[in-house]
């Protein structure tokens, strides 16, 4: 049974924020503007917390409530029409109840089997994979799939940044705040494009963190540890060459020609990272398909950013393949699109 990908949506919290703006908030140098352009390369992204005030202004489920309603909208379809609910996030709003009950809520959906992943980067594959093996065992015909993190409720405002550990320093610049959404289901719609394959691999076996966000309970209120730290330099050098793994076995299982491939949705890492992972796929006559320059690391939102990018642009006969690596404790993903026409 084939599975199409009707629409996508997607929600972005607040005006863009660029690196000056990050650098006189926490009286940073220019050096280290200079540090972040270099080391990191995305001019901007978008926060769910007032930097000046430090107002949470949207919640997790508010972006993902969002998100979700402009796919709905996008794919002519209404809340009542969704029979399976997946969500992948690494930053969900609080443990109980799960963010993906709380959108579902929020839209109305209610009498339907719902599923929260968490996951870092590659919760958003992972849903498209449950989503994709429910609708084609005959579980749900409808499916609304759900990415979104937030990276906003892990900023100390009145910390002094310049003290911090390069470690700590960077998920400040790397990521930013955001949700995605897409509608799948098992009715080909007038202009379909088949979701053909998805694939989660965990590749962690032995291999220490690449990154940790902590929870704190009351327990440990006055534990002395950060909640957010990245070894930037073990992900430049780990998810280079497990994107080009992934791309390979996807092009593997399904027989498909690497030089017949017309769209290329890399990680989405950073500007920097991205465009070195786009050069070491090696598919200069795939378009790519990037956006973390304008959104900054939306984690779990990504995949949908880059799929509203590119359902619209598709043609009868292309094909598509997007890939996505999870450096907490690595894990490989991969999904393929083609556009089957009408």
């Amino acid at each position: 049974m084939d599975v199409y990908v009707y629409s996508a949506g997607s929600m972005l919290p607040g005006p863009p924020v660029d690196i000056p703006t990050l650098a006189k908030r926490f009286k940073m140098t220019s050096i280290w503007e200079q540090w972040v352009e270099a080391f990191i390369g995305t001019p901007l992204r978008h926060y769910s917390v007032d930097l000046d005030t430090g107002e949470t202004r949207f919640s997790l489920a508010d972006l993902a409530t969002t998100a979700a309603e402009r796919a709905l909208r996008s794919a002519g379809l209404a809340a009542a029409d969704v029979d399976l609910v997946v969500m992948g996030t690494s930053s969900p709003d609080m443990l109980m109840p799960a963010t993906v009950n709380v959108v579902a809520d929020q839209l109305g959906v209610n009498g339907v089997p719902t599923y929260q992943l968490q996951s870092g980067c590659t919760g958003a594959v992972q849903a498209l994979d449950v989503a994709r093996h429910m609708l084609r065992s005959g579980a749900a015909r409808t499916a609304l799939v759900l990415g979104a993190d937030s990276c906003a409720k892990h900023f100390d405002l009145t910390a002094d940044v310049s003290a911090l550990p390069p470690e700590e320093q960077v998920n400040g610049v790397l990521f930013g705040d955001g949700a995605g959404a897409a509608v799948l289901g098992v009715e080909p719609p007038p202009d379909p494009v088949a979701l053909r394959w998805t694939q989660v691999h965990c590749v962690g076996h032995n291999r220490p963190p690449g990154q940790t966000l902590n929870w704190f309970g009351a327990a440990e209120r006055h534990v002395r540890r950060p909640a957010a730290v990245e070894d930037y330099r073990a992900v430049q050098e780990a998810v280079p060459p497990m994107a080009v793994e992934t791309l390979d076995e996807v092009l593997d299982v399904l027989g498909w020609d690497r030089d017949g491939l017309d769209y290329l949705l890399p990680p989405q890492l950073s500007g920097r990272m991205t465009a070195e992972i786009q050069a070491r796929l090696d598919v200069p006559q795939a378009q790519e398909v990037s956006c973390v320059g304008e959104t900054g690391n939306t984690g779990n939102a990504l995949p949908f950013f880059q799929l509203e990018r590119l359902l619209p642009g598709m043609i009868t006969g292309d094909r598509a393949v997007g890939v996505a690596i999870e450096s907490s404790k690595w894990i490989k993903a991969g999904f393929a699109l083609e556009k089957v026409g009408p």
